[in-house]
């Protein structure tokens, strides 16, 4: 569906268009063949050095840029191999510089490259998080201005904050932090860019997917740097202009969200975490512990009280559903006032305390029929299910949802609770039927 935008291809030795000599200086930077590297790397060598002394010899230095620029080249497994800080340390390209870093070396440890140094590793709640940073702030969109925080305050600068990168990045060199996506498999943290080799200052642009806004799919929220500053909107997939141009890529530093940078798990009923502080949570607090309270106050009964999220932004949603589970416990006054405490933060992380009770006169859902169920379906009731599941413990397979969409954690989740009941074979399949949900939901 979308076309491919960074395609390999092999620079003429004498070809003096920015895009050739570009590539070139990246394949004299890259790793020999007996190392892994890059086939054509040891001709580039070669090639960059005869076509330099020939430039020197004539006495025309540098080669004039004319011509169009090529495509820049396939992700590096690595991340953002490349690099040329030697020939080009400001790292200036037709969209901006990587300085603004307050000083932050580019190079890694102990001198070694930035291909070398590992990734920062962040999680889809906390990338959603730095992106709401910038539209709670308004910043003015800029391609030679620098924010507070060290980053260029255009669309590519604002994915290279949000994704923490190191260095301010450029709509050219951004899919060398990632892995190629399909549309269909888009997350929150994801990004969508297109990049036009011929003139990467017409049209070039770059949206953080932020979520489906509809079951069809055919919008998303997207978080975006883009005049006359930044914003977060109902969005027609891939967007407005050259719409099947953007392609999707994952950050290769993502990493499941209730874990730390190193992988390690903060989430979980046992034991109990430390309370992060009342001031991360309340009217304009945007961080990833409101996420984690919301998903914690799910699980406890509370998810009547989400239309949308649990999400970053702290909501009357998030509000409502800590006052109810302070309720629960049988506090009153200022004790049941929405905002959690120590006490508050204890109980829901040790899975310990009374859960949320239904709401007076609430009643199991009616059973919506099989057709909802199966995949490609993307609806109301399969996210109440998955929700229930959670709630009922039998969530361990999702790593972001439950959601609208129905996948195959949903199915394995349902197929749990079912073999929970004693059931095998055909009655334990994972397509939850009428029994399934009446027991589910009793």
């Amino acid at each position: 569906m979308a076309v491919p935008v960074f395609e390999e291809y092999e620079p003429a030795a004498d070809c003096p268009c920015p895009g050739c000599a570009r590539r070139r200086r990246e394949l004299v930077l890259r790793r020999a063949v007996r190392e892994g590297g890059h086939p054509a790397a040891h001709g580039a060598r070669r090639a960059l050095v005869l076509f330099t002394a020939a430039g020197v010899v004539l006495g025309g230095g540098a080669p004039a840029a004319s011509g169009t620029a090529h495509p820049a080249g396939p992700p590096h497994p690595a991340g953002p191999a490349g690099r040329d800080t030697d020939d080009d340390p400001t790292g200036d390209h037709p969209q901006g510089g990587t300085a603004g870093l307050h000083g932050r070396p580019l190079a890694g440890p102990a001198g070694g490259s930035l291909a070398q140094a590992p990734l920062p590793k962040v999680t889809r709640a906390e990338i959603i998080e730095r992106a709401e940073r910038w539209v709670a702030a308004k910043v003015p969109y800029s391609m030679e201005k620098y924010w507070s925080d060290g980053y260029r305050q255009d669309c590519s600068g604002y994915v290279s904050m949000a994704w923490k990168l190191p260095a301010n990045e450029w709509t050219g060199s951004l899919h060398r932090y990632a892995e190629k996506i399909a549309w269909a498999d888009l997350q929150p943290g994801d990004i969508l860019l297109f990049h036009n080799p011929a003139n990467p200052t017409k049209g070039s642009h770059v949206t953080i997917f932020g979520g489906w806004t509809d079951d069809r799919r055919t919008h998303y929220l997207a978080y975006e740097q883009t005049k006359p500053h930044t914003r977060k909107q109902a969005t027609p997939l891939a967007y407005w202009n050259n719409s099947d141009r953007y392609v999707g890529y994952r950050y290769l530093g993502v990493v499941a969200d209730g874990t730390t940078g190193g992988g390690t798990p903060t989430g979980g009923s046992q034991p109990a975490t430390a309370f992060p502080g009342a001031r991360h949570f309340g009217p304009g607090a945007v961080n990833a512990h409101v996420t984690r309270l919301g998903r914690m106050l799910v699980q406890r009964g509370g998810a009547r009280f989400y239309e949308d999220g649990p999400g970053p932004v702290w909501t009357a949603a998030d509000r409502r559903a800590t006052a109810a589970f302070q309720r629960a416990q049988g506090w009153r006054g200022a004790e049941a006032d929405g905002l959690p405490g120590p006490h508050t933060w204890r109980l829901l992380t040790t899975g310990t305390g009374r859960d949320i009770p239904p709401a007076a006169g609430q009643s199991p859902p009616p059973y919506p029929g099989r057709a909802h169920f199966r995949p490609g379906q993307s609806n109301q009731h399969v996210e109440t299910l998955g929700r229930q599941l959670v709630r009922r413990g039998y969530g361990k397979h999702y790593r972001t949802g439950p959601n609208r969409r129905w996948s195959e954690a949903d199915r394995r989740n349902v197929q749990d609770f079912q073999r929970a009941q004693g059931w095998r074979g055909g009655a334990a399949d994972g397509y939850p039927g009428p029994e399934t949900w009446r027991r589910l939901f009793r």
